[in-house]
């Protein structure tokens, strides 16, 4: 088996994925997720060989999840080399899902996996931006009153990654209850 290039989500439900599609428009130049790439990372694990997956399986299914509510509340981007590199919805605060990413992190840890050094922003990626694409400002204040959810989490996913020419195609490899 090849490497495979992993990372550790929440998907929305059905309804609150249908209505973040509703906002997927008015940025020309966009590249809009497709619904089935809508989820919240609470860890990019990157690319891992046959050995690793297997330690990365058996340390998240250690990992304790308390069922609790999530909802999304607002929107936002992200910026590098003074533009915006990708916008999206937030995740309402929720000490809940704080302890899961830990507990996430931790898993990761023990499966030998170096740190992850950037600080959790619990957010669902709407679209990416290059150069070429329009301004955000217009888009950001029509949807900064967004409000999804709540939803029941009940479970976390290990993904895989295969990028592609015309984006990434993501994959359910193990859901974790």
């Amino acid at each position: 088996m090849a490497s495979r290039r992993l990372f550790v989500a929440l998907r929305p439900t059905e309804d609150v994925c249908e209505a973040l599609l509703d906002t997927m428009e008015g940025v020309a130049g966009a590249r809009w997720q497709d619904a089935d790439n809508l989820h919240i990372t609470l860890r990019f694990i990157g690319e891992v060989d046959r050995h690793t997956f297997s330690d990365v399986v058996t340390a998240l299914e250690s990992v304790r999840l308390r069922a609790f509510s999530l909802a999304l509340s607002g929107v936002g981007h992200f910026e590098g080399k003074h533009r915006a590199k990708a916008i999206w919805a937030a995740v309402a605060p929720s000490p809940e899902l704080d302890d899961l990413q830990l507990g996430v992190e931790m898993a990761c840890r023990r499966a030998v996996l170096a740190a992850e050094t950037r600080k959790f922003i619990p957010h669902v990626t709407l679209a990416r931006l290059n150069a070429g694409s329009g301004t955000i400002g217009q888009w950001l204040s029509e949807h900064g009153d967004l409000a999804l959810g709540p939803w029941d989490v009940n479970s976390f996913t290990l993904y895989e990654s295969d990028l592609t020419p015309n984006g990434a195609i993501y994959r359910e490899l193990v859901v974790f209850q």
